[in-house]
């Protein structure tokens, strides 16, 4: 019985993370541009945005970025095509990113605290 209420109560947390149309891209080249990253995933579904982070001391790539997709579906295809794969010269390893957790560079993360 209580082999069967852990088994149970496993099983849906295997799939309760939610899914965005944005990809986490790791392991970007330094040369990589939104552009060249744009092309690449391209081939998979229409791309609306793709954010390089930058190091702001050097003036180049983190080796991270966002790609998102105008749909699941796509960023998914994506995903498990290109997860591994070669793009502008390096290996990038891809991960679904939670709905909502993704911050543009563009906008300034909220802090907690007292206002300062």
């Amino acid at each position: 019985m209580l082999n069967h209420f852990l088994y149970r109560s496993y099983t849906p947390l295997l799939f309760s993370r939610s899914f965005s149309s944005t990809l986490f891209v790791k392991g970007i080249s330094f040369s990589s541009t939104e552009e060249t990253l744009t092309q690449a995933f391209s081939q998979y579904g229409q791309v609306l945005r793709v954010d390089v982070i930058m190091d702001k001391i050097r003036c180049r790539p983190k080796g991270i970025a966002y790609v998102t997709f105008s749909s699941k579906e796509e960023a998914g295809k994506a995903l498990l095509e290109l997860n591994g794969r070669l793009v502008d010269g390096r290996v990038v390893i891809l991960d679904i990113t939670k709905a909502g957790k993704h911050n543009p560079p563009d906008t300034k993360p909220k802090h907690a605290g007292g206002d300062s």
